[in-house]
């Protein structure tokens, strides 16, 4: 069966995201019906008279939220999910879309910062504001960096958030403190088993109960996450660090379930890292499918700019947030007004989305040089690189017998520094993190990366 849609030329959303956009839709209320083979790419691209690039870019981003599933030598099947219902009689309602309101791992490369234009927006924030940089900064921050990011967030994810909903924080690990003061200390707590360390940290440093959960090609394991008997659950399904997994929409749907079925349970969606995508849209957030309030999103801007700006933001729902603002109100904003709003100038007079644009051109060039050398016959015998489409780093896996702490002399003596992927986790690793390093190749020179690995391969 062939699809038919009405895609404009004319509009200012590219035919992808309108073709994506449409198949979604078609997909969520059932029009589609899972197991359903999906026209191919060229039968498609001639119906609707458009490139098949185009068709095969709106497939892929489907493909990469877990909309539709690819069969070798068959083609593309729509994936069997959960249809969207419309929350039961009683429930909050989804919050529409109103007018903003008249007036909150691996680094970027240093070489990459915009020091000239950040030291002009530097400049002209002392001339225009003098004075008013001595004035206390509200609790939750500026309200002028909160509505550019608000405006900013509707730029790059199409979801509209009030100001108001927004914090201003010094860092994620700030507000994962306030979050186990706001949520409270007898709670258990749950997390990836495989990530960053430093969130496992801050959580034991609050005296939070912590219970790691397993993983699986799909992100976090829901069957485990029940039976843990946490309440909290601490995430990032957008692009998960170390691995890379993106989360499918059904198990986005299935942790959205797993919150509905009690009042006090919430998910902590941290979406660190996951501007840099290389290929189609970012991916959509949690946030956005929350119709019950209970969806905390954070966010930084360590990557996109410089991990010593130490700023850092959070969203929470309108049912949310006046119980923030009883509970942790009398906390003070601990970024200062000077950075604040050199940020502001930075995101409202464009050269945030510039500067953006300009990194991810650069990585994604640096990207291909390093998976160029790793695809070599001479090197593909040892290497295999994983899920490299998106941020400043992959894991390599090299076909060994050896141990890790077998291997860890001999990555020494080849010049490769790259932690091995079993030191991430929080507790024991899981038997398939043998044999692997996370490779941050945001400053890595493709020819030392490539001596490293002709090394490596000589001793394996």
């Amino acid at each position: 069966m062939l699809l038919s849609y009405s895609l404009s030329r004319e509009a200012g959303t590219p035919l992808y995201e309108q073709l994506y956009s449409a198949i979604k839709a078609d997909i969520l209320c059932g029009r589609l019906a899972g197991g359903e083979r999906l026209p191919s790419k060229r039968a498609l691209s001639g119906h609707l008279n458009i490139s098949k690039i185009t068709v095969e870019t709106a497939y892929n981003q489907l493909l990469a939220e877990g909309y539709i599933s690819s069969r070798e030598r068959s083609g593309y099947y729509v994936a069997s999910i959960q249809l969207a219902q419309p929350p039961a009689s009683g429930a909050p309602q989804a919050r529409a879309a109103e007018p903003p309101e008249p007036q909150a791992a691996p680094g970027a490369a240093a070489s990459l910062f915009p020091f000239s234009v950040w030291a002009r927006l530097m400049r002209s924030v002392i001339l225009d504001t003098q004075q008013n940089l001595l004035q206390r900064v509200p609790s939750a921050g500026l309200f002028a960096l909160r509505k550019a990011i608000a405006d900013e967030f509707m730029r790059q994810r199409g979801v509209f958030v009030s100001p108001e909903q927004i914090l201003i924080g010094a860092g994620t690990e700030y507000f994962y403190s306030l979050l186990i003061q706001f949520l409270g200390h007898g709670r258990r707590y749950a997390l990836e088993a495989l990530g960053h360390r430093k969130i496992a940290h801050v959580y034991q440093a609050n005296a939070a109960e912590l219970v790691p959960i397993g993983m699986d090609d799909d992100g976090i394991m829901v069957e485990s996450l029940e039976a843990s008997g946490a309440s909290v659950v601490h995430i990032s399904p957008s692009h998960h660090f170390p691995t890379g997994v993106v989360m499918p929409i059904s198990r986005r749907q299935a942790l959205m379930a797993w919150m509905a079925e009690k009042p006090d349970r919430y998910i902590i969606e941290d979406d660190y890292d996951s501007e840099y995508r290389f290929s189609g849209r970012i991916i959509p957030t949690m946030q956005s499918m929350d119709y019950l309030g209970r969806v905390i999103y954070m966010n930084t801007f360590s990557q996109t700019i410089t991990p010593a700006l130490r700023i850092s933001y959070m969203i929470l729902s309108k049912e949310l947030l006046p119980l923030w603002q009883q509970k942790m109100g009398f906390y003070s904003c601990c970024v200062p007004s000077f950075e604040q709003l050199t940020l502001t100038r930075f995101l409202d007079e464009g050269y945030f989305d510039k500067h953006l644009s300009r990194m991810k051109k650069h990585y994604r060039a640096q990207r291909d040089k390093l998976l160029a050398l790793v695809a070599q016959p001479e090197f593909a015998r040892h290497f295999t690189a994983l899920r490299a489409d998106a941020g400043l780093h992959f894991v390599l896996r090299i076909r060994t017998a050896l141990s890790d702490s077998q291997l860890a002399p001999l990555l020494r003596s080849a010049g490769l520094q790259a932690p091995f992927l079993s030191s991430y986790y929080v507790g024991p690793p899981a038997p398939e993190a043998h044999g692997c390093v996370v490779v941050n190749y945001a400053e890595l020179d493709a020819d030392s990366f490539g001596a490293a690995l002709q090394k490596l391969a000589d001793m394996l």
